[in-house]
């Protein structure tokens, strides 16, 4: 894809959001486009960046981890959203702004860990398994509270809000009932921590296929990766 092409697509995703979010009552300046950048060449995400995108998320830490030694992040905010295994939290904490994807106790501890060796507050979202899908990351609803008030009593990390994948679907509107119960979810969690006018802040649900949808019900945050870049390539193809 040519960088002009690129610019376009960028610019007509922006169009939607910010159109969906008009259409819902919402100010558009109130939602992030995150563009998932895996499987992208450092040269496509620095065409991306210089074509408006603000936040490029990371689904891989090797991916991460060499885009970074590249500079190819320069000019745009880093967050990491795939699923995050605990022996590779020190590649992770203090290079990605945010982590979008901790789902557990076990990983929670391991990030609070690493982030106290670095003397940092790692901001994070708890990834919530809305749909209780087996195949799916993200810890059940009914563990949730247990696992923000474990964030909430941990020094050096932050939680700022919930992500959520809900199941793929090709139908429109079908995944509106989970966006909203993570809305539902979200609004309860803020209303009952301690500090949740500053820290409590971002509702991360919506992808390519539903960013629209996700919007309408509340989303804070969009994760756009084949709308803006096109189809992924096989992995493993030529970088």
């Amino acid at each position: 894809m040519d960088t002009m092409e690129l610019k376009h697509r960028i610019a007509a995703v922006q169009e939607k959001i910010a159109a969906a979010a008009r259409a819902a009552g919402r100010d558009p300046g109130e939602i992030t486009l995150c563009a998932a950048t895996k499987v992208q060449t450092d040269d496509t995400i620095r065409a991306a960046i210089a074509g408006g995108i603000k936040v490029c998320g990371e689904n891989r830490v090797q991916e991460m981890t060499a885009h970074l030694a590249a500079g190819a992040y320069e000019g745009a905010r880093l967050h990491f959203i795939g699923h995050l295994q605990t022996n590779k939290v020190n590649k992770v904490v203090g290079k990605a702004e945010l982590i979008q994807s901790v789902d557990s106790l076990h990983l929670l501890q391991a990030v609070n860990a690493q982030a106290e060796k670095l003397s940092v507050v790692q901001d994070i979202l708890l990834e919530v398994n809305i749909a209780g899908e087996e195949s799916k990351g993200g810890c059940p609803v009914g563990e949730l509270p247990r696992l923000v008030e474990a964030a909430q009593a941990m020094g050096h990390v932050r939680l700022r809000g919930l992500m959520a994948i809900p199941p793929i679907s090709h139908k429109p509107g079908a995944n509106r009932p989970y966006f909203s119960a993570m809305r539902e979810l979200f609004v309860d969690i803020k209303g009952k921590m301690s500090d949740n006018q500053t820290d409590m802040t971002c509702l991360s649900m919506g992808m390519s296929g539903d960013y629209e949808d996700a919007v309408a019900e509340g989303a804070t945050l969009v994760r756009v990766g084949t709308a803006l870049f096109g189809p992924r390539p096989p992995m493993g193809a030529a970088r």
